[in-house]
């Protein structure tokens, strides 16, 4: 299941993977999202498509915004 809401991705992130959404971890994520050359964020965009990696960066500044 793809998440289409912020409070769906969280729930997997949080719950179904176990990851806390510590700063760090934010703005590991956010780093890597937001780089194109990054081998991860490569594959992320080729498998999800750009919509869908916009949407997660977002979701990403939304976490961070909540601290």
């Amino acid at each position: 299941m793809t998440p289409s809401t912020y409070d769906e991705w969280r729930h997997c992130i949080v719950v179904k993977c176990g990851l806390q959404l510590t700063p760090e971890f934010i703005q590991q994520r956010l780093s890597a999202l937001r780089d194109e050359n990054d081998y991860q964020t490569l594959r992320f965009r080729e498998m999800w498509g750009v919509e869908h990696l916009r949407q997660v960066i977002t979701w990403f500044e939304k976490a961070e915004n909540e601290r």
